[in-house]
């Protein structure tokens, strides 16, 4: 069945409603999944060529192509490595020992689905094939591991690249995936009874009630603790505080942001795992909190240096794209701006004062737009998803409605517990992973090759001829 991040668990109360009759067995909407479809297609545009040219014009022209092929590559691997055991691992129902923190092996290559499998949404019912939430999540899973590679930029090995991104996706990606979105789906949910066994096969944060509707713990926070733990552990580039580092092309850059505002559509309304009124609200959400974290970030960034970029406007429209993405489907329209006008300042201090407070040298300011936007908007999920102000609640499948009694402080501790097991854990592997990988293989390239630039000394490439 899906298993994704729903709205119900803490509350379904005890000596609830009458058991419904049996739900009759799920049926396949065409209309939903071709949808989702599509929605997996835009998923894949944001990364490439989305993520891949918003990074590389934002590195210096002789880093340009490493940045591209690694955008690139790391989507192939992952895409290849989550068909073989990752679906598997984030997506099944594990051995009671761990099942809270790992699913099993039981569909490693996809082993048992077919093209009649299919697997529940967020409706008592309704079907979509299981290949095609597959394909969905694996988009998610790539541009996930592809993210990470922007708080290394300019500096690292190729090969240090692959085999890290390997490993972090195994030991943190998966587990917090399976954390925070695996369920049994909403036909189990056919009484008080049933609704705890079916809870306690759920993962550890989904159990607590965890809010999360497309990817602020599992994509954004978790790939912005690894990138920014790896940038600590290489080091910063070389001349960096001494030399100027400036983006060489902001014309790719804009294009990228577009292309994510674009394809970010997919990865939030696809959330819903239907064409419904939830997708609707998703989709007008991701509007508005990108547009009104554009304006915040300009403002604040022209308030403060006197003039308005266009590198500020394009990363406020990504710290808002973060920032909605946890609670997209969770809150009304009010809460999605208020939400995108806090994302793009705080993010705009994530990219400035706090890397400055960091010392660190997080090549492109994955952590203080991804980790600091994620983490904004996942506390703020737990705020406006309040039904009195304009969000969904918390739905109860036992009795098929929202459930009464929202508390906004109850809920914010829930999204406070999601937002530190995925900083600790994300940050654990990868210190572990690329810590031992720096000893055994060396994560920096040569000083030479570095100064030369990573397109020639690493790709034998030029990305430009004069």
């Amino acid at each position: 069945m899906k298993k994704y991040l729903a709205m119900l668990l803490p509350l379904l109360a005890s000596g609830v409603a009458l058991a419904e009759p049996a739900v009759a067995e799920p049926v396949m909407n065409k209309a939903d999944n071709a949808w989702i479809m599509v929605c997996a297609a835009f998923v894949i545009l944001m990364s490439i060529p989305g993520l891949a040219l918003f990074y590389g014009g934002l590195v210096r022209k002789k880093n340009v192509l490493s940045l591209l092929i690694q955008v690139f590559v790391v989507f192939a691997l992952i895409s290849l490595l989550w068909v073989v055991y990752g679906y598997s691992v984030a997506f099944t129902e594990g051995h009671s020992l761990y099942n809270a923190f790992f699913g099993s092996f039981d569909k490693i290559l996809l082993k048992g689905i077919t093209s009649e499998t299919l697997t529940g949404t967020f409706s008592k019912g309704v079907a979509i094939p299981e290949l095609t939430f597959v394909v969905f999540q694996g988009a998610f899973a790539a541009i996930t591991c592809a993210l990470i590679v922007g708080a290394w930029a300019e500096r690292i090995k190729f090969s240090a690249v692959l085999l890290g991104i390997t490993a972090w996706f195994t030991l943190a990606y998966l587990p917090v995936a399976h954390m925070v979105w695996f369920w049994a789906g909403p036909d189990a949910y056919t009484s008080a009874e049933a609704a705890e066994a079916a809870g306690a096969t759920a993962g550890w944060l989904f159990q607590k009630g965890a809010l999360d509707f497309a990817g602020g713990t599992v994509v954004h926070i978790n790939a912005a603790v690894a990138g920014l733990v790896v940038a600590f552990i290489a080091g910063k580039r070389i001349g960096y505080g001494r030399e100027a580092m400036s983006p060489h092309n902001l014309t790719f850059t804009m294009i990228g942001a577009s292309l994510l505002w674009f394809g970010w559509f997919g990865f939030n309304a696809g959330s819903a795992l239907e064409a419904s009124g939830t997708a609707s609200l998703a989709f007008l959400n991701t509007w508005v909190a990108t547009a009104a974290a554009t304006l915040s970030w300009m403002a604040a960034e022209w308030l403060v240096k006197g003039k308005p970029s266009m590198l500020g406007a394009a990363s406020g429209a990504v710290s808002g794209l973060v920032a909605i993405t946890p609670a997209a489907g969770f809150v009304g329209v009010g809460g999605a701006i208020i939400i995108g006008l806090v994302g793009g300042v705080i993010c705009l201090w994530g990219a400035t004062g706090l890397k400055k407070m960091l010392k660190v040298d997080d090549s492109l300011d994955v952590f203080g737009i991804h980790g600091v936007g994620g983490i904004t908007g996942a506390l703020l999920t737990g705020v406006f998803a309040d039904p009195a102000l304009g969000g969904s609640g918390i739905y109860d499948y036992v009795t098929n409605a929202v459930a009464e009694g929202y508390s906004i402080a109850d809920q914010v501790v829930i999204q406070a517990t999601a937002v530190g097991t995925t900083i600790l854990w994300s940050g654990v592997v990868a210190f572990a992973v690329f810590k031992l990988l720096d000893m055994v293989i060396g994560l920096r390239v040569p000083e030479d090759q570095e100064r030369e630039g990573l397109d020639v000394s690493s790709h034998g490439e030029t990305a430009y001829h004069d």
